[in-house]
């Protein structure tokens, strides 16, 4: 196998692989980091070979590492050897993972994404928090989600934190993004319910039948879900807040939605 060997900080493809790190460079070059054999086992099942593969020295021999090192360069992208150095760099960690990958960024249109595929997708405006964003797109791939769309001014999916918190998943999971307006003209033919959550909706998030496919509608973690996409909702509904807090962490409420949602539509085994 055709390997390259790198051992300076400044060397030009290091520092371009280091850059990925900041998102008008990854909106630059339509690219992304994904760090650990995991990851970069994810997406070779999802059919996605990095377009390089970074490779610690102290890397140890793996199945899944040769695997990925064949696939690689079977699509044309390069093998790059490391020291512990660049990768601590690249990863900003003290103990960093010996295998990183980088990748193109996959959006799905609107236009092209089928209702029916899946019982349930996940709409969220303005999503801010790359934890957050990365875990609920975890949680949709989990409970056997179509898809998540971000509507408006929403954080990076491929942010290196956003991808970290997908354990894998930003692979296997439909992504599209929209403007508010975008949004709306396309949700007017959608063929099933679109449910949206809101604090002062006056329905639980159990109480009313679902048309499947199902839109769950998720808003902003400090203002929630604005008016007028909630205005767009087949059905606006609230999750109860039984003790003293207020409210929950978007992630862990997208969470109690979407496996309401479908489980109505697989059946529960619990």
């Amino acid at each position: 196998m055709t390997e390259r060997l790198i051992t300076s900080l400044t060397n030009d493809t290091i520092k371009a692989v280091r850059a990925l790190h900041m998102r008008k460079e990854r909106e630059a070059t339509g690219r992304f980091l994904a760090e650990g054999l995991k990851f970069i086992g994810e997406a070779l099942d999802q059919g996605r070979a990095p377009v390089m593969l970074l490779v610690g020295q102290d890397a140890r021999p793996h199945p899944l590492l040769d695997r990925a090192k064949a696939e690689t360069l079977k699509a044309g992208g390069q093998i790059i050897v490391v020291t512990h150095a660049i990768l601590e760099k690249i990863s900003r960690r003290d103990n960093p993972q010996t295998v990183l990958g980088v990748f193109e960024q996959v959006y799905t249109p609107l236009d092209a994404i089928q209702p029916d595929a899946k019982p349930c997708w996940v709409a969220l405006e303005q999503v801010r928090d790359p934890g957050n964003l990365g875990t609920i797109i975890r949680t949709a791939d989990s409970a056997g989600c179509g898809g998540v769309i971000l509507i408006g001014d929403c954080v990076d999916p491929f942010s290196v934190e956003a991808v970290r918190a997908t354990m894998g998943s930003v692979f296997a999971v439909t992504i599209s993004k929209a403007s508010r307006e975008e949004f709306l003209a396309w949700r007017a033919s959608w063929p099933g319910s679109v449910i949206g959550t809101r604090l002062d909706a006056t329905h639980g998030y159990r109480d009313s039948p679902v048309r499947h496919p199902a839109i769950i509608m998720m808003g902003n973690e400090q203002a929630g879900l604005t008016d007028v996409l909630a205005a767009a909702c087949d059905l606006n509904v609230k999750i109860p807040m039984r003790g003293r807090a207020d409210s929950l962490n978007l992630a862990v409420a997208t969470g109690v939605m979407v496996y309401a949602v479908t489980d109505a539509a697989y059946g529960s085994s619990l």
